[in-house]
């Protein structure tokens, strides 16, 4: 069965309906996750926002990690979507960690963002990308009385703990989501 977020947001088929396909699938410290699982773990965190009862205004999604669940959500909730940018992690391998980089103006097609402010991120690690950003909306944005913060997974070992998230990990599994398959794609290696 297809999942109803899916629906609305991107019309992929099932890589094999005739086969389950796994969820996610658990490896020593690595949680692959499947497209089924994002948009399963997707329509988690959504639930426990709607189930929440609170009323926002605007999502923020951080890019990259946070546009795919911002998009998910500012489309499930009828809501307007802004981005802000960050990056942290560099290198080659693109997984070793540095020093957080973020982004001065938060891009958006309204004005200026109002009154409840949701603001989404795919995971909480350190916790520091949550906390900086949420700071920075406070700070340019006194409009804004009230951001929540919302995951799909949470590092137990953060310092930083979301409003909301779909699930909770431990702090020493790297997840992969299923977008990563992009990284090790160059314009090169595309089929025409």
């Amino acid at each position: 069965m297809v999942s109803t977020l899916r629906e609305a947001w991107l019309d992929t088929p099932v890589v094999n309906e005739q086969q389950p396909v796994p969820v996610v699938k658990e490896k020593k410290d690595i949680l692959n996750v499947t497209w089924e699982g994002y948009y399963e773990t997707a329509e988690h965190l959504a639930s426990k926002i709607r189930d929440s009862g609170w009323e926002f205004n605007h999502i923020v999604c951080i890019a990259r990690g946070g546009m795919f669940i911002g998009d998910m959500i500012s489309r499930t909730f009828k809501k307007p979507l802004a981005v802000t940018f960050t990056s942290s992690y560099r290198g080659e391998n693109g997984i070793e960690q540095n020093k957080l980089i973020v982004s001065k103006h938060i891009a958006m097609t309204t004005d200026t963002l109002e009154k409840c402010v949701l603001l989404i991120d795919d995971l909480t690690d350190t916790g520091d990308t949550l906390e900086k950003i949420k700071s920075h909306i406070q700070e340019a944005y006194p409009d804004v009385v009230e951001i929540r913060t919302a995951v799909l997974w949470h590092k137990t070992c953060s310092k930083f703990k979301p409003d909301y998230y779909a699930e909770s990990v431990q702090e020493h599994v790297w997840i992969h989501q299923p977008f990563e398959h992009y990284d090790k794609i160059s314009p090169e290696k595309l089929k025409s």
